[in-house]
């Protein structure tokens, strides 16, 4: 019954107190919970909330977490799901953890979403996301509630209720929510998940991202993406688990926080394969990274050291591209159509979007060389990163930069030829 209700039309946007059943321990527990576009459910304003713009939307922060440094992920968002509007498909949006409500916002307003439930579980934030949302012209077209992210998507899940995006703008390594958000999600759906925990990316608490994501992971030079790669492997995990499999669309790693971003689409199936599923691991003596299979994991070794004691072995991890080249090529086109391309943050985007299609060559393994490790292995200046891009190049070797460190590339070259042509060039 589950299967066959996710190939029906979906159900009408739900009334604000449709989704939620009002606790009988507290009285009018749905006005403490939701709220509609109706004026007299919203609290009287604050003179002394503060106030933002973002692409042209003027909106309230109040006391919440806003980081306008977020903003870029909020762009690919919003490409992400215009993209899904105009495939055809209805756009519902879950915002599991919405803040001041701004992204909510941007998927009503620019991805024309059709409604967006609005949720965060600090129920102090409700007047300054409905007073935001209240901007939305149209009836019916959006609800706030006031829940933990999880319980509001198992009782979506509970009531059939499916999204065709969840956005869980989550912080730390937070990954309880990844299965109930795939519960709620439509088959062929759009699940956008976050991690902030950089400390236990960069491998300084492999317990827990073992218990996090399943991954005992540990400290490489290239952390930054295995961070990336350690979110999506939960993901698929998860997904395994359900009767799923997970795609990655693209993949987005900011510095401030940092924060790591992925957006997959949901499909019914398992993997055919683990391929894209393994163990990575890092020379410390050469500096060559590999891939190995779980059956591999008895004679781990190196192409430099047959035994193997310098390796460092995270994973398992996602191994395959970050990201879809041909998404990221419509995402670029929707942006332009946004009219969002051309001088200041326009400029900065369309690097961002071009950068990420380099990297999602299929020829191109996971990780980064640092120039700076390349320059102390062979006791040499650090070359130029475009002269070191070409002469790779000519070499016959797959090569682009990496959207996540300023001065890395990704290449198929091994370290130790890597080396040699940094000291002929």
């Amino acid at each position: 019954m589950l299967i066959l209700s996710r190939l029906l039309p979906p159900p009408p946007p739900p009334s604000p107190l449709s989704n939620f059943s009002p606790n009988p321990r507290i009285a009018s527990a749905a006005s403490h919970r939701l709220s509609s576009p109706s004026s007299d459910l919203l609290p009287p304003r604050c003179a002394a909330e503060g106030h933002a713009a973002e692409r042209g939307h003027e909106f309230e922060t109040g006391g919440t977490f806003y980081r306008s440094e977020s903003a870029v992920g909020r762009d690919l968002g919003v490409l992400a799901a215009s993209l899904q509007r105009r495939s055809g498909h209805q756009l519902r949006v879950l915002d599991a953890m919405c803040g001041c409500g701004i992204r909510s916002l941007r998927y009503l307003v620019e991805a024309g979403a059709d409604f967006v439930l609005a949720n965060d579980a600090n129920d102090d934030n409700r007047g300054v996301i409905a007073r935001n949302l209240a901007r939305v012209s149209g009836e019916g077209r959006w609800t706030v509630s006031s829940n933990e992210a999880n319980r509001v998507m198992v009782e979506c899940y509970l009531k059939r209720d499916f999204y065709d995006l969840v956005d869980v703008d989550s912080f730390g390594s937070e990954s309880s929510y990844l299965r109930s958000a795939m519960n709620c999600l439509k088959l062929g759906g759009l699940l956008y998940v976050t991690s902030t925990d950089g400390y236990t990316s960069g491998g300084h608490r492999p317990h827990h991202s073992l218990a996090a994501y399943g991954a005992y992971v540990c400290p490489m030079p290239y952390s930054n993406e295995v961070g990336l790669r350690m979110l999506i492997g939960g993901a698929m995990r998860e997904a395994s688990v359900l009767g799923y499999r997970v795609a990655p669309l693209f993949s987005y790693y900011s510095y401030h926080g940092p924060v790591f971003r992925v957006m997959l689409r949901l499909n019914r199936g398992k993997l055919l394969t683990n391929r894209h599923y393994e163990f990575i691991s890092y020379c410390t003596k050469c500096g060559h990274s590999q891939s190995h299979s779980w059956d591999e994991l008895s004679k781990l070794s190196c192409t430099c050291n047959k035994e193997g004691r310098s390796l460092v072995v995270s994973g398992p991890l996602w191994t395959g591209p970050l990201h879809s080249t041909s998404y990221l090529t419509e995402m670029l086109n929707m942006a332009e159509q946004l009219g969002w391309m051309g001088n200041g943050s326009g400029a900065d985007l369309q690097k961002l979007l071009q950068l990420m299609v380099d990297e999602s060559d299929p020829k191109l393994p996971f990780g980064y060389i640092k120039l700076d490790e390349v320059a102390s292995r062979a006791k040499i200046n650090s070359p130029p990163l475009r002269t070191m891009m070409s002469a790779l190049q000519k070499e016959g070797y797959a090569v682009s930069r990496s959207h996540i460190a300023t001065n890395a590339i990704k290449t198929d070259c091994p370290m130790a030829t890597c080396i040699r042509i940094a000291k002929e060039v």
